[in-house]
């Protein structure tokens, strides 16, 4: 069975997250840079295969689109235009940075490695990919 892949996009760095091949448990996958985001998932994908990509998308309190979403959007047409025969779909995504940086917090982990905002990255793509796996079924 192919793994789903989520990615958590920003303009420095992007976090991935990807589920074992059973499609149940989401892991995180790595934080790369986000010019460096394409190349990285042509590699991969070269070596798994991929149902579809989930990204996360940037929404203000009220709904509408944050400012960040626009750079999302160019992102998404990369990768339609890379891929185009894996899906993309989208999960809302606000909070994700404040749940994972209370997720560091509760593992126990030191205060330098709770900083370390690719690690807050990676746990927001996981927390993006569960949201698309509890309401996929």
């Amino acid at each position: 069975m192919p793994r789903i892949l989520s990615i958590d996009y920003g303009t420095k760095r992007v976090g991935l997250a990807v589920t074992d091949p059973l499609q149940i448990i989401a892991n995180t996958l790595t934080t790369v840079r986000a010019h460096e985001a394409i190349q990285y998932l042509k590699t991969y994908l070269e070596k798994e295969a991929v149902e579809c990509f989930v990204v996360g998308k940037p929404l203000k309190m009220d709904g509408t689109d944050s400012e960040s979403a626009q750079y999302v959007e160019k992102f998404i047409s990369l990768l339609t235009k890379n891929f185009p025969a894996v899906p993309v779909k989208r999960v809302d995504e606000r909070f994700t940075s404040r749940i994972a940086q209370r997720a560091l917090l509760e593992m126990g982990l030191k205060k330098k490695d709770r900083q370390k905002k690719e690690n807050v990255d990676q746990v927001s793509a996981v927390l993006i990919l569960q949201t698309y796996m509890e309401n996929k079924f």
